[in-house]
């Protein structure tokens, strides 16, 4: 049926077709005019061009982006914003004139203040300073325009001489690279195609060729790649040839490889340390040189190794370590008193008062009379005495043994080596004193941290910790029904942690281990909460071992981890909610306040080669495997009383694995993904007694158990950041709320935890610099948790494996970082994109909104991941 309007009787779909039409074409008209009078055309001077795009063409087996970084001039940013306008709108409110004027007129205001100072040197000092802050602020408005501006970028105005500069280092990488016959040409007369909505009214195509606007594409023949065809070495020096060839099978040139200088320098780096660690002390790498003859086949290179002797002619000496002399207690000065010397396995230790065990910093020291001097041995030792955390700072240097006291052989020299370290402050507090407002509360906070540095004298770490606060939250139970009551939890907290420089075994350990900084951690702690609905509180102590393969990897082994939960205190209301859950949907949240012993062992790996501020281009791998209450056996039976306050012990294991991966595109400019998995469950299960109220026993039933801090959770601002922390899944179950009557509503429940025995999640996001330091990212995040087992009273809460991929929930954001360099302070607003435990649509995107269920406000400090 075709739809008429009751006043004409014609189609009413005709006459709302000619409003939109016309409606249509009057905004096209008016968002083309916009278009054309935002045009970064509009700041360039008669005769300039603006560069459009760049495009590198032709390139197959060389490295594309490598290429395309050695483009002397690039078009402006539109990523994530177009800068460019950015930089216009800047411009629309940009007046130089006046900013000259203000300029001149501070100047001689700050100039007149000066002068009237007289000879007031301190007054005349803080001037000076306001005019030069004020100079500064006013000259870089002058050079770089206003803040707005500087937060975009003015349009790039094509250089002709900037084209043929990369034409030039575009064949130059690339004879590098061993194209030694490569062509690079550069068009710049390419007609670059713009959108022109206003030629529609004319019936022409929207695009048309912008003359002002360039489209540099540099085409590039490689060439057949030249390739090594034989190795050779021309060595004068037989103990230096002899180190050389033993190396050879650590080569970075093979036969066959392609050529490439950037290889070639760094087999030069590698044959200057192997040198240098075999004693050559006064070695350097500009002895060495390769030289490359490409005469002898076509596309083939013949590659001499050459090393040159010393200026002086003659042979490399080598050197060995005479004397090696540990100051540690380097900067401080007693006049008239001269250090004492103490000795252990030829290593003299001086102090004014000997505080440090020589037993445990001889441990640290790679650097041993008797031995070839080498460069890898001073790194190593400077590293570990920094492991340490005892000195603020320390040195090795070398002496060379001159005179009658070296030896005849001039081919063999001595060196006395010193360590100076200077000793950090035996005791450091650090105190930290805040207040939080949550829930409609001031809740004070204040932790104090103690370290004592060589607490027994040999190179330990105590540290001592007190945290105390009280935080507002709303009541679990109380309230009148439709408003939370709030009120002030406290918590208290207390640790103790003791960190000694070697593994605490029952055998004795050899030096070698000391090259991966061994460590044996001793940890305890103790936390108490309380709130109206229950006191909780979790007593722990951990035993480690940590010790490092390299910079960049650690190894925790925790052999003992003991911890003992209890909750002394719970209300009868809350205890009937948490049994409620239990009941109608089967959650496990009334295990968290059960009293349980949880003894348990574990392994973590982490390779990180990243650093604080992730600058790099890098990789992080984290791998985790726990199992705990394997003796449960030997001293519980089971059944086990439900409503028991004995300690329960749960069997379980636990493995998770975390990877990022950090790309540099730029100084700035990353992209970051990371995906992250984890599995939680139970190694047998716990059969359970419920008596009813006189004692009688009413049923038995066998349940897979874990503690309630083993469980896997996601959201939060490390997590999936459009949900709240440890609020998403279980997969696609929908958590409902319960009226003061104990009836399920039809309005879900956002304040619930919800664990799972399954984890899958991942996050990619994109951090771009915005202006100093302040730094934006866009991301997205996707993940959930699962439930191994099925239970009828969760549908959709069990993993599997044909609909789990359609059950990840999926958030999206934007984020704002204040790097500070020694903190970064973190806001991430994320909201939710697809939620699989919405009922009906699970297109949360398409209910957008800033209420609390449906987008995120995270604040944190340092990167979530």
């Amino acid at each position: 049926m075709i739809p008429y309007s009751s006043s004409n009787g014609t189609p009413s779909a005709g006459l709302f077709w000619k409003r939109f039409s016309a409606g249509l074409g009057l905004g096209g008209a008016l968002l083309a005019g916009s278009l054309a009078g935002c045009s970064p055309l509009r700041l360039l001077a008669p005769g300039q061009r603006l560069l459009h795009r760049v495009k590198v063409e032709g390139t197959e087996r060389a490295d594309a982006e490598r290429l395309q970084s050695l483009v002397q001039q690039q078009p402006n940013s539109t990523f994530p914003l177009p800068k460019v306008a950015i930089y216009q709108l800047g411009r629309t409110f940009y007046n130089p004139d006046r900013i000259q004027r203000n300029l001149a007129e501070e100047y001689a205001h700050y100039t007149q203040r000066i002068q009237a100072a007289g000879t007031d040197s301190a007054e005349v000092g803080k001037l000076l300073t306001k005019r030069e802050r004020h100079v500064r602020r006013h000259q870089l408005a002058l050079d770089k325009g206003n803040a707005i501006m500087r937060l975009g970028e003015p349009p790039v105005v094509y250089d002709s001489s900037l084209t043929a500069r990369t034409v030039e280092q575009l064949s130059t990488f690339l004879r590098s690279k061993g194209f030694f016959r490569n062509s690079v040409t550069a068009v710049d007369t390419v007609p670059t195609r713009t959108f022109a909505p206003l030629r529609l009214l004319t019936l022409r195509s929207p695009f048309r060729a912008e003359p002002r606007r360039v489209t540099v594409v540099y085409r590039v023949r490689e060439g057949v790649p030249f390739r090594l065809s034989q190795l050779d070495y021309d060595i004068a020096d037989s103990a230096v040839a002899r180190y050389v060839r033993a190396g050879q099978p650590q080569s970075l040139l093979h036969v066959g490889d392609q050529y490439d200088e950037e290889v070639i320098g760094q087999e030069r780096s590698r044959l200057d340390n192997l040198l240098k660690n075999q004693g050559f002390y006064d070695f350097r790498e500009q002895y060495i040189s390769l030289e490359a003859d490409t005469s002898f086949a076509p596309a083939t290179v013949r590659l001499r190794t050459l090393v040159a002797p010393p200026a002086t002619g003659g042979p490399h000496r080598q050197y060995a370590i005479r004397h090696v002399t540990m100051v540690t207690d380097a900067g401080l000065v007693r006049f008239g008193r001269q250090r004492d010397t103490l000795v252990r396995d030829s290593v003299h230790y001086l102090a004014y008062e000997h505080r440090f065990s020589t037993k445990a910093l001889d441990r640290k020291l790679s650097v041993r009379p008797g031995h070839l001097y080498s460069q890898r041995n001073t790194q190593l030792t400077q590293r570990q005495l920094a492991n340490l955390d005892m000195f603020r700072f320390s040195a090795v240097t070398y002496r060379r043994v001159r005179g009658p006291e070296a030896p005849a052989d001039s081919a063999q020299g001595l060196l006395d080596a010193t360590i100076n370290a200077s000793p950090a402050k035996k005791y450091q507090e650090t105190t930290e004193f805040g207040g939080t407002y949550v829930a409609e509360r001031v809740g004070p906070f204040g932790n104090v941290r103690w370290k004592v540095r060589n607490v027994f004298g040999g190179a330990e770490i105590l540290e001592l910790g007190l945290r105390a606060g009280f935080e507002g939250q709303f009541s679990a139970t109380g309230g009148d029904g439709t408003r939370l009551e709030s009120v002030l939890t406290t918590q208290l907290g207390a640790n103790v942690n003791l960190v000694l420089p070697q593994f605490l075994v029952p055998w004795r350990t050899n030096r070698y281990l000391a090259s991966y900084n061994p460590q044996t951690r001793i940890n305890a702690a103790y936390t108490y909460v309380q709130r109206p609905e229950y006191t909780r509180t979790n007593a722990e102590a951990t035993y480690d071992y940590i010790w490092q393969r390299n910079a960049f990897q650690q190894y925790v082994l925790t052999p003992l981890d003991i911890s003992i939960i209890g909750t002394p205190q719970i209300s009868a209301e809350f205890r009937r909610d948490l049994e409620l859950l239990q009941l109608t949907q089967g959650s496990p949240l009334i295990r968290a306040f059960d009293n349980l012993f949880i003894p348990s062992g574990s392994a973590t790996s982490v390779y990180n080669s990243n650093d604080f501020n992730q600058t790099r281009d890098a990789r992080y791998l984290r791998l985790y495997a726990e199992a705990g209450g394997l003796t449960r056996s030997l001293y519980q039976r089971q059944p086990l009383e439900a409503a028991s306050n004995r300690l329960k012990v749960y069997d379980f294991g636990k493995l998770t694995a975390d990877y990022r991966r950090y790309h540099k595109l730029g100084p700035s400019t990353y992209v970051v993904y990371r995906l992250s998995g984890g599995l939680a469950t139970a190694l047998s299960g716990t059969r359970t007694t419920i008596r009813g109220d006189n004692g009688v026993i009413l049923r038995q039933e066998t349940d897979y158990l874990i503690p309630y801090d083993k469980y896997l959770f996601a959201g939060g601002s490390s997590s999936v950041r459009a949900w709240k922390p440890r609020r998403l899944g279980p997969g696609s179950f929908t958590q409902y709320r319960y009226d003061t009557t104990g009836v399920l509503t039809s309005e879900r429940d956002y304040n619930l935890e919800q664990p799972g025995e399954v984890l899958l999640e991942g996050n990619v996001e994109y951090r771009f610099p915005l202006y100093s330091f302040v730094k934006g990212a866009l991301f997205t995040d996707f993940g959930n948790v699962w439930a191994l087992r099925s239970n009828p009273q969760r549908p959709g809460a069990t993993f599997r494996l044909n609909k789990f991929y359609r059950q990840l929930a999926v958030g999206s954001g934007i984020g704002f970082r204040f790097d500070f360099e020694f903190l970064i302070l973190r806001l991430d607003v994320a909201t939710k994109v697809y939620d699989p435990t919405a009922p009906g649509s699970k297109w949360a995107i398409r209910r957008f909104s800033l209420r609390e269920d449906q987008t995120a406000f995270n604040l944190g400090i340092g990167y979530p991941f």
